[in-house]
């Protein structure tokens, strides 16, 4: 029996205390270049509803010669804005490949929150067109925060912001956290905000069209977050046809993406573009979307940064944990 076997938690402000967003973004990089090159593997997603109103996932994944393996099991819980509480929840679990044994569980909010939120960064780096002045953002969330503090740090060339809320209302404290680095203006009518913008980027719950596709202009491009279940959707029919579409995994975008709804759309995944195996080379009036459902290995990546850097920092809740 192992007496020495040690389990370390990481609660969320632990987490939040290391999640710098350069350090982010390269690990999410890094997370797109190990799929592409076959070195990380994303195994098959479970999601799936609840009788309380739920929906409950697990991502796992792993990347064997870095002896790294996890899972995220996670989901949507809209109930607990009753109680006062983010709906979305996320737990972290890193295991010792060679034993099974767990090495590390992690508070996942934050960290899913700025791995989406860099990958959305990533997407704008790779398709959005040259010359920005105007995003569109559907939301004023925890997400919609996060894919606008990125985008602003990789594109500041980014001067005006549209923002729809689910209310339909102003929100006072979606503003004040960026009315300092871009203007920003509440919109009511979607396929006007739609039209005007280059980059339009949904993070609603996905429970329906959000706007008209015509508002869709040449030159677009977008990020959709919200569509990670089998049946959610943000965009209307009739968008698919017309993109030129790169997603983070074929066959998960395929499953429960916005690709669901036209899966026969051909498409590349992110990591080719970052390194190289394919050339976007957008036109003018290219319309681009990149379909963000998520990858395990971006969980793994930016969690593995995190507990590294709480061993070294000697952080966390130490616990035995023989065997």
């Amino acid at each position: 029996m192992s007496n020495n076997a040690r389990l370390l938690l990481l609660n969320a402000d632990v987490v939040a205390s290391f999640l710098q967003p350069n350090d982010v973004l390269q690990a999410v990089r890094d997370a797109f270049l190990l799929h592409s090159e076959g070195k990380g593997r994303v195994f098959p997603v479970i999601r799936e509803k609840l009788a309380t109103g739920g929906i409950f996932g697990i991502k796992a994944g792993d990347v064997q010669i870095d002896s790294l393996l996890g899972f995220k099991a996670a989901g949507f819980w809209p109930d607990n804005r009753t109680l006062g509480s983010e709906p979305h929840q996320a737990t972290i679990m890193l295991v010792n490949p060679a034993t099974g044994r767990p090495q590390c569980i992690i508070d996942g909010n934050a960290i899913t929150t700025a791995r989406t939120g860099a990958a959305g960064a990533i997407g704008l780096q790779q398709m959005a067109p040259e010359h920005v002045s105007q995003l569109c953002v559907f939301g004023t969330g925890v997400q919609a925060r996060a894919q606008l503090r990125y985008a602003l740090q990789v594109r500041p060339d980014i001067r005006k912001v549209l923002y729809l809320s689910a209310d339909h209302q102003p929100s006072a404290s979606f503003e004040a956290l960026f009315r300092d680095q871009v203007s920003l203006q509440h919109a009511t009518d979607a396929d006007a905000a739609v039209a005007s913008s280059q980059i339009v980027v949904t993070t609603t719950p996905g429970l329906g069209a959000l706007f008209h596709v015509a508002a869709i202009q040449p030159g677009t491009h977008l990020n959709c977050v919200g569509t990670d279940t089998k049946g959610k959707r943000e965009l209307p029919e009739g968008v698919l046809p017309r993109v030129r579409l790169v997603v983070d995994d074929a066959i998960q975008a395929r499953q429960i993406g916005e690709t669901q709804w036209a899966p026969e759309t051909p498409c590349h995944e992110i990591g080719d573009l970052l390194r190289g195996a394919v050339q976007l080379q957008r036109q003018p009036d290219d319309i681009t979307l990149f379909d963000m459902t998520g990858l395990a290995l971006q969980d793994l990546t930016v969690a593995r940064l995190i507990y590294q850097r709480a061993l070294a920092s000697g952080v966390g809740i130490d616990v035995a944990w023989p065997w």
